[in-house]
């Protein structure tokens, strides 16, 4: 749906034009002599690579329901070639392209999508209580400032929901932020192959004590079957 990141543009072009460097490429950086004779290389992570990470990032201010699927099919399905583009591609041929442009895609053209590449869609109406029982990761529409907007819920724990947002990385929202913004609704792709210890499960910590007490742990089978699975794909 359409979102605030045509101000994000803006801003990345502003910061082109004072010659501020682009912070999205990774780099090796060598330290020499820290024991005599010796050279350590150390892989780092952009500041924005970190925020992106395991998160397919959008590209348009109307793709995020696209950016947000394509995240789940790569990195809970395994379809590691699958991009943003690839999903808008396919959603450009089953919906209404100029419409999109405009408005955003619709929870049904995303179950349309889903149901072309063999998997299938479910959509749930749910109460606040029952977000501690979503135990996989699914699409969820938050209007933020009259903005409505397409994001992945990856994981509740207690007040922390946390979420892959496709325009503005991963990140934790306090319970009430999110319910406030959320229309009760989730979207969940199902089928064959979903991995039940899918790193969209196992967001980064904040840092805390509290923390501590988090423990990943992957779905279990049999939980599954409550979000549409077929007994043939679960056991």
């Amino acid at each position: 749906m359409k979102t605030f990141w045509g101000s994000l543009q803006v801003l990345s072009l502003s910061m082109a034009a004072l010659g501020v460097a682009d912070p999205v490429a990774a780099a090796s950086i060598q330290m020499g002599n820290v024991v005599p004779g010796t050279q350590v290389t150390k892989q780092v992570m952009s500041m924005r690579e970190l925020k992106f990470e395991n998160l397919v990032a959008q590209e348009t201010d109307f793709s995020c329901g696209a950016a947000s699927l394509a995240t789940i099919l790569k990195y809970a399905y395994g379809r590691s070639d699958v991009t943003e583009e690839t999903v808008l591609q396919g959603m450009f041929e089953i919906a209404d392209a100029d419409q999109a442009k405009r408005l955003g895609f619709s929870l049904l053209d995303l179950n349309n999508y889903v149901e072309t590449v063999g998997l299938r869609g479910r959509g749930y109406k749910i109460d606040v209580p029952s977000l501690d029982t979503v135990s996989i990761p699914v699409i969820v529409l938050l209007d933020l400032d009259g903005y409505q907007h397409f994001v992945v819920l990856k994981k509740v724990e207690g007040d922390r929901v946390y979420v892959g947002d496709p325009a503005l990385g991963n990140k934790v929202m306090n319970r009430s932020e999110f319910v406030e913004a959320w229309n009760n609704v989730i979207f969940a792709v199902v089928g064959e192959n979903f991995d039940t210890s899918t790193v969209l499960l196992d967001p980064a910590q904040p840092l805390t004590a509290r923390r501590l007490t988090d423990v990943f742990s992957p779905v279990p089978k049999q939980q599954l079957l409550d979000f549409g699975f077929r007994h043939a794909e679960v056991f």
